[in-house]
C-alpha cells in the first residue's frame, strides 16, 4: 500500500461500491477532472490492486439461498493427491469458495445450493465421488448476518 495515495485509496473505495460509475461521475466525487481518474484506475489495474469487475448476483432469485460450509479431512496429503483433490473442487459448481485451512481439517468450501435436499444431492453424487477425502463435517448457515465485497483500509 505504500504506493496509495489517499485519491488512490478513495478511487478503491468508490470502485468497490460500485465499479459501475461511470469516470466522469467519479472524477466529480473526487473534485478531480476524468483524465487522472482514468489514469489512476488504469494503474491501479496494472498493478494488481483492481484484479476484475464482477456482478454480485442474488442468490435467492438464483434458487442458490442455501449456504454451507464443508470442512474436508484428507486421507493422505502426499502433493500429488492433493493436487488432483483442488482440480476437483474447482471443477464443481457448487462450490463458490475453497480454503486450505489448519486444524482439525485441511479445506474449507462454501458451497450454495437450492435445498437440503439439492446438498444432500451434492454430497452422494458429487462430493463423494472425489477420492481421498477420508472426513467431511458440514455447517448450514441460518442466517446471513454480515456480507461485504468490500475491503476497508
Amino acid at each position: 500500500m505504500e504506493n496509495l495515495d489517499n485519491t488512490d485509496l478513495q478511487i478503491l473505495k468508490h470502485l468497490q461500491q460500485n465499479s459501475n460509475i461511470s469516470i466522469k461521475d467519479l472524477a466529480a466525487k473526487l473534485f478531480l477532472t476524468a483524465t487522472p481518474v482514468y489514469e489512476r484506475i488504469k494503474r491501479l489495474e496494472r498493478e494488481g490492486y483492481i484484479m476484475k469487475y464482477v456482478a454480485l448476483l442474488n442468490k435467492e432469485k438464483l434458487n442458490r439461498s442455501m449456504i454451507v460450509f464443508c470442512n474436508v479431512r484428507l486421507k493422505e496429503h502426499a502433493k500429488n493427491v492433493g493436487a488432483n483433490f483442488v482440480k476437483d473442487i474447482v471443477a464443481l459448481p457448487e462450490i463458490i469458495e475453497c480454503y486450505n485451512i489448519a486444524g482439525d481439517y485441511d479445506f474449507m468450501l462454501k458451497i450454495l445450493v437450492a435445498d437440503m435436499a439439492s446438498y444432500q444431492d451434492f454430497v452422494m453424487n458429487k462430493l463423494s465421488t472425489i477420492e481421498n477425502i477420508g472426513n467431511t463435517q458440514s455447517v448450514f448457515v441460518m442466517g446471513e448476518i454480515k456480507h461485504s465485497t468490500e475491503l476497508s483500509f
